[in-house]
């Protein structure tokens, strides 16, 4: 598992983009992490799937509320990384109103969960391998503070949690 003080891995996501603009195409969009978290703040929070109950109810929802608040803190950007396609994400970023909020990145063959040390089998449930629940703050690249949620649980991952972490 990735620890604090490294940094976090060089993989590409995908982002989908409604609106053509600023580099960016309509549809699926390339996201190389690296690059987009070179010199910026950024909160990041993963979750095992979209639309699933946790996540859809609390966990994303729990960052869109927060968003003045951590922007408030520094907070350059703040992304929602899941084991889904780029068109999940996209429909999970318009019912769940993050436009302009969180950047909804698809990690759709795992491979940063896998990079991050951070997956779950979900196979048994039919829902293959996926992302443990966590939030982590990053730094220019590196891993500042990392929260990784018991199974089962949203305890520890959620906005308010990461509120905290700037007072202490």
């Amino acid at each position: 598992m990735i620890q604090v003080g490294e940094q976090i891995p060089d993989v590409t996501l995908q982002e989908f983009s409604e609106v053509e603009g600023n580099g960016c195409s309509i549809g699926p969009n390339p996201v190389k992490v690296r690059d987009a978290a070179k010199g910026k703040t950024i909160a990041l929070f993963a979750l095992p799937g979209a639309f699933t109950p946790t996540c859809s109810a609390k966990h994303v929802p729990g960052y869109v509320e927060n968003y003045a608040q951590l922007k408030g803190k520094g907070v350059d950007e703040i992304w929602c990384v899941s084991v889904n396609d780029a068109f999940v994400m996209g429909a999970w970023a318009r019912e769940q109103k993050t436009d302009g909020k969180i950047r909804m990145l698809a990690d759709g063959s795992g491979e940063f969960a896998k990079a991050m040390g951070l997956t779950l089998d979900l196979t048994a449930r039919g829902m293959g391998v996926r992302s443990q629940r966590y939030s982590v703050l990053v730094k220019d690249g590196k891993v500042a503070s990392l929260n990784v949620e018991a199974p089962g649980k949203f305890e520890v991952s959620d906005a308010g949690t990461m509120l905290a972490q700037f007072a202490a």
